[in-house]
């Protein structure tokens, strides 16, 4: 079961969120659970997908709860009431600048960066499926984002590396291949690349 394959199995979109990831995923084995289905196989069976499918994106979708784009009710009262305090008990000639929620913009590269932490330590850690899956799900997250386009080829090569040197060359080319097309113009990962093909005798 690969990432992708999780996602529709949850019944979203690829890169989405770990907090739509959950909230699936409670519903769905809330429906297809067995004490519910006590008699029902392919509710078992589905049930049984579900989780699997959840425990996968659990290992390589961040957990982080990300700051919503726009600020609630609640928060902004709060908020207020903490101005009106501060302005209390100063001055009328000091201003009060007020905190900015973070934009949009800065949320997404936190993930980003907590992403690409979490990609090193896959890629050191020889978890190489897991990687793939980390740096695909942020690549379709952020699609022109030069890069995260850079670390998901990148990703693609040293898996190959790691192929070719269990001996599965069928598999290595597809990954170094990928590497190639994923980015193109990065001159030196081409000639890395091609020096790996050109080594083990495999054509491109």
């Amino acid at each position: 079961m690969d990432i992708g394959d999780c996602y529709r199995l949850l019944g979203l979109r690829s890169g989405a969120s770990f907090a739509e990831i959950k909230a699936s995923y409670r519903r769905l084995v809330q429906q297809y659970h067995p004490d519910i289905n006590p008699d029902d196989e392919k509710s078992k069976e589905k049930f049984i997908a579900l989780t699997e499918a959840y425990k996968f994106l659990q290992t390589v979708v961040p957990q982080e709860e990300i700051a919503p784009k726009s600020i609630s009710s609640s928060a902004a009262s709060s908020l207020l009431s903490d101005y009106t305090e501060v302005k209390s008990q100063e001055s009328a000639s000091t201003t009060t600048i007020m905190p900015h929620p973070p934009t949009v913009e800065d949320i997404e590269q936190r993930l980003k960066w907590k992403t690409y932490e979490q990609l090193q330590r896959f890629l050191q850690q020889k978890r190489f499926p897991q990687a793939i899956a980390l740096v695909e799900a942020l690549a379709a997250r952020l699609p022109e984002d030069i890069e995260v386009r850079q670390w998901q080829a990148i990703a693609y090569q040293i898996w190959g590396r790691a192929l070719i040197a269990e001996k599965q060359l069928p598999k290595a080319r597809i990954y170094l291949k990928k590497a190639i097309k994923t980015d193109p113009f990065n001159k030196a990962l081409l000639i890395e690349v091609q020096r790996d093909f050109e080594i083990l005798g495999i054509k491109p």
